[in-house]
């Protein structure tokens, strides 16, 4: 009774003051209302003279307080703090979602601002530590998979993408240049987190276990592969590593992501959500939706934007005139970092704090990794016709992210030109072997194109396969001849 006696006696000192101007509410009243703010019940004096010599309310000011908190609940943002002198009335505004203050200079908000945000690194170019940088400390185990991983996915692409020139394979993406965001990212996830990869995180599923020989199986579509041939080459999906199949409309991963990390929310489980795009998505707009949805509902999701110049042959200039991508974090209430994508070390570092934070606050963070593409967009593009060849040399050999993480693992102790020549052979006859398994392996049946999605086939899905037979049987030559009927 006393705070709604105190809060009341506020409220109608606040009215009296902007009210008494116009004859409305006497100096020497302070009103106390129930609870509905319908009617008076009591009249207390407390001296003074503005303008009712009556001091009482008049219908008019009955009027006014009842509509303004007629189905409202502003009444209970109002602190006695805030009405305490005049001037206090002039300073901020109780407004939902926090208190707003008041300033009497027009001014807009910049476009951007005097400097770009800063970018978070370990390394120096040359591999060495950046003095006085703070980092999770890397065993030399971690250390040496890690590297280990980044020259297979290295190697990977290379032959992968020379299957695709022979013509062995219809398509092809690689990664070259952003191996580092690839292999230290998934360092500093769990197996149990659940990722969303747009196209160019097939080191997410290296890391994972995903063997060279899955991946040849993918690309091949063969009766091996996990999709059994539905998708296109580099459309990787395993639910056994908790890698969700990537889909080729961009962005399309985010807003799904941010429901399954509220799923994982409400289950109370120890896991986060990890939804990989690039710069490009950030033009779609399942970004916008995906962030404020995050933000809104605090899903434990991570969302890692791989910033490597180019959505396909359309340069970040004009994609945005934003700061990048780390500036959007900001705009939809999500913690947000800047990362070097060419530092292994710092990208790791990066994911693995905004995990924990992501799982013990219960929050969204967004990562930016700056990492320029080397590689052309897919097979289906030449990115010399759209940018200077040496510009991509420039990045390709003197920003290198495998080369500049050698130096680190080496100058530590723990690799060697041996073990670099060893290594690489033991992967070289690996892809070559899991090419050739892949290549005479036989294609799914034709039925498999329509199971997998209801328990009994509708008719429409029965119909479409008949009429698929049918014009096999007609065209025989028009159709793959390893492919089982």
């Amino acid at each position: 009774m006393a705070v709604w006696f105190s809060r009341s006696r506020t409220i109608g000192y606040c009215l009296r003051k902007k009210l008494g101007f116009f004859g409305l509410v006497g100096h020497e009243s302070s009103c106390c209302f129930s609870p509905s703010f319908r009617h008076i019940s009591s009249i207390r004096q407390i001296g003074g003279s503005y303008g009712n010599p009556n001091g009482f309310l008049n219908d008019s000011a009955i009027h006014f307080r009842s509509w303004r908190f007629e189905s409202s609940t502003a009444e209970t943002q109002l602190d006695p703090q805030y009405f305490q002198e005049e001037d206090d009335l002039n300073q901020g505004l109780d407004f939902p979602g926090g208190r707003v203050t008041f300033t009497s200079e027009l001014r807009f908000i910049s476009e951007s601002g005097d400097k770009r945000v800063p970018c978070y690194r370990v390394l120096d170019d040359n591999g060495d530590p950046i003095t006085h940088t703070s980092f999770a400390q890397v065993s030399k185990e971690l250390a040496v998979k890690m590297y280990g991983d980044m020259v297979t996915l290295q190697m990977m692409d290379v032959v992968f993408y020379e299957a695709q020139r022979q013509g062995r394979i219809s398509f092809y993406m690689s990664t070259t240049g952003e191996e580092a965001i690839n292999i230290a990212s998934a360092a500093a996830l769990s197996s149990d987190d659940l990722v969303l990869p747009q196209y160019r995180e097939p080191g997410v599923l290296l890391w994972r276990g995903f063997t060279l020989q899955d991946f040849a199986d993918q690309c091949f579509g063969n009766k091996a592969d996990c999709g059994k041939g539905r998708q296109m080459p580099v459309h990787y999906g395993s639910s056994k590593h908790n890698f969700f199949t990537v889909s080729s409309p961009i962005a399309t991963q985010l807003p799904q992501a941010v429901g399954v990390a509220y799923s994982l929310k409400m289950d109370k489980k120890d896991a986060c959500v990890v939804a990989y795009f690039g710069d490009g998505c950030s033009s779609e707009g399942d970004f916008h939706a995906g962030l404020n949805f995050a933000a809104v509902m605090e899903a434990p999701v991570v969302f890692i934007c791989r910033n490597n110049g180019w959505a396909i042959s359309t340069p970040i200039e004009e994609q945005f005139r934003s700061d990048g991508i780390v500036v959007k974090g900001r705009a939809y209430g999500i913690r947000s970092i800047r990362v070097d994508g060419n530092d292994a070390l710092a990208v790791y570092n990066a994911i693995r704090t905004a995990r924990e934070m992501a799982i013990s606050e219960q929050i969204p963070v967004l990562v930016e990794l700056l990492a320029y593409r080397v590689a052309h967009h897919s097979t289906s593009d030449d990115s010399s016709k759209y940018r200077p060849v040496d510009e991509i040399e420039y990045w390709k050999s003197s920003r290198n992210p495998v080369n500049r993480f050698r130096k680190w693992v080496e100058r530590n102790g723990w690799w060697s030109d041996k073990e670099e020549s060893e290594l690489r052979s033991s992967v070289k006859k690996q892809l070559l072997k899991a090419i050739q398994v892949a290549e005479k392996t036989e294609k799914p049946p034709i039925a498999e194109i329509f199971t997998d999605v209801y328990d009994h086939p509708p008719p429409n899905l029965k119909e479409q396969e008949k009429v698929l037979r049918e014009d096999i049987k007609r065209h025989p030559k028009d159709y793959p001849s390893d492919v089982s009927l």
